[in-house]
């Protein structure tokens, strides 16, 4: 499974083109609309989402509810393009309407300036149009897509914050990913641990009044994958490493860590390897999952674990120091209306990246041209495992 994004932050719509999808997958434009939804909610979020409330429009790739097995073709519509017609025009404009919104100070931590610099842009709204989170929102829409599949082969995703400006939520231990992915629903935050979720809010409610932003972590769970996936055989195979990939290539996210993460720095071996186990019943399980469900760059039958940190979104209302590109004259960056801070949004992406890198992986192993092959080679696959 493939796929490409198109479209600006500002501009008339946002596509994406989704190829290798299985015919026959049951997938309706509602499967997508509850993800978009869940992405443009969390406390925290700006103004843009009181502004756009995403729907996506289908136009290829599905019939009578089920999927055909060629390109899916998703659109979502920017209702706040009406508002930027001559901003960003397709076609040649007045100078005068070019000069609308211009942006010629670059803010710290976006791709402004590098942007501008790689792509020769004087106008760098040619690079943050583009380099804008707004373009998450097809990457959930694939997520979405993604998930429906991995869901109809008993595959489960969860994602939840465990830290949010520096206050950490407890895990509580037992849960199912079921469970997790209800109880992270519940919350504003997006946390386990409903007593600090009012301390989250008074802080998040703190930075916006200092016109500053803040960041976090977030955990995504995906449980019901066999052992098997990915290779050890090359590194590009490693399918911890694509999804490490992954998480780091979506807006300000700085790092990511499996299972104990960089607590594996620390502890000795003895207290980080998974001990394996014997059941008639299950097969191979571990005592522990300090690894995150991968051994080999390859899924091990456990619950897939992956941690990513995002950093402060770099929009700030009170903007730091830069340059004017034009004058070199040092000004204080632009203002683009900004949140004061995504990580609960930023989960609902980290949850999809993650299904797509996961169903991909399916896809590329089980044959699949129909979903009803494609789960018939998911069930014998699963039985080998039991009797290996």
């Amino acid at each position: 499974m493939r796929y490409i994004t198109a479209g600006e932050s500002h501009g008339p719509e946002l596509t994406t083109i989704i190829e290798g999808v299985p015919a026959g997958l049951p997938l309706t434009a509602e499967d997508i609309n509850q993800e978009l939804a869940r992405r443009q909610t969390g406390y925290g979020r700006g103004g843009r989402m009181l502004i756009e409330k995403d729907q996506v429009r289908i136009t290829s790739g599905i019939r009578h509810g089920k999927t055909l097995g060629s390109p899916i073709t998703l659109v979502v519509e920017n209702k706040d393009w009406k508002n930027w017609t001559k901003v960003m025009s397709i076609e040649d404009v007045e100078e005068k309407d070019r000069a609308l919104r211009q942006v010629v100070r670059p803010r710290p931590g976006h791709a402004d300036l590098v942007g501008g610099m790689k792509y020769n842009h004087r106008d760098l709204r040619n690079v943050l149009e583009r380099s804008s989170a707004r373009e998450t929102t097809m990457r959930v829409a694939v997520g979405a897509v993604a998930k429906k599949l991995l869901s109809e082969l008993d595959i489960d995703v969860a994602g939840h914050v465990t830290m949010l400006g520096g206050i950490k939520a407890t895990v509580p231990d037992g849960l199912t990913v079921r469970e997790i992915h209800e109880q992270a629903e519940a919350s504003p935050v997006r946390v386990l641990d409903p007593t600090v979720e009012e301390e989250i809010k008074a802080l998040i409610d703190q930075t916006k009044r200092k016109g500053d932003t803040i960041g976090g972590v977030v955990e995504v769970l995906v449980g019901g994958v066999p052992a098997g996936l990915g290779s050890y055989v090359q590194w590009d195979k490693k399918l911890d490493g694509k999804l490490a990939q992954a998480m780091v290539s979506i807006n300000a996210f700085k790092g990511v860590e499996f299972g104990v993460g960089f607590e594996a720095g620390v502890l000795p071996g003895s207290q980080i390897m998974d001990e394996i186990l014997w059941d008639e019943t299950t097969g191979y399980t571990r005592r522990s999952n300090n690894l995150g469900g991968f051994e080999g760059g390859m899924t091990n039958g456990e619950v897939l674990v992956v941690r990513g940190v995002m950093k402060p979104i770099p929009t700030l209302y009170k903007p730091l120091q830069s340059v004017d590109i034009s004058t070199k004259e040092v000004y204080k960056a632009s203002i683009e209306r900004s949140d004061s801070t995504a990580v609960p949004a930023a989960c609902v992406v980290a949850e999809s990246v993650v299904a797509t890198v996961i169903a991909n992986e399916i896809l590329e192993k089980f044959s699949s041209d129909h979903f009803v092959e494609l789960k018939q080679s998911m069930t014998q696959y699963r039985d080998y495992l039991k009797n290996y």
